[in-house]
């Protein structure tokens, strides 16, 4: 069960923990939305399509060029419904399954030459596998009371 009360040796925060629920939903919903969000914008506003379109065809993407367009939109979409709180159980799944793609597409550490390349895309890898455990937790718990779906719910 998902809110479970820790066993009594660990069970001090507990309370603070049921208080805060929502509060503590929504920072880790901006946290992880934001991630998403500002990789997207950075590709939209920053290095843009040329820039994504380079890095695509250097990871031998085939079509680099069509695949650049959904990965920004992506991220900027599941970022921002993340973050508002909109359709977040979807928002949540659909960015565990991207970030499955772009992990595998982009942070392939095992084919770098050792070195710090090598380190960047594996803390690159691991950072990636760490925002999917996030987002399972937003699959099972939902957005909480300060979310679009809570305001949607009670309409």
């Amino acid at each position: 069960m998902a809110n479970e009360p820790s066993p009594s040796m660990f069970a001090a925060t507990d309370g603070y923990a049921a208080q805060f629920s929502d509060a503590i939903l929504l920072v880790g919903r901006i946290l992880l939305g934001w991630v998403m969000f500002i990789t997207g914008w950075g590709k939209v506003f920053g290095t843009g399509f040329a820039g994504g379109v380079a890095y695509f065809t250097a990871l031998g993407i085939p079509n680099p060029g069509f695949w650049v367009y959904p990965s920004m939109y992506a991220e900027l979409i599941l970022g921002a419904a993340l973050i508002l709180g909109v359709a977040t159980r979807y928002a949540a799944i659909g960015s565990f399954l991207y970030l499955i793609v772009a992990t595998a597409l982009a942070h392939r550490y095992w084919e770098v030459a050792p070195g710090p390349a090598a380190g960047n895309q594996f803390n690159h890898f691991i950072k990636n596998l760490s925002i999917m455990g996030g987002m399972l937790g937003y699959l099972l718990l939902g957005a909480g009371r300060f979310s679009v779906d809570n305001w949607l719910r009670n309409r």
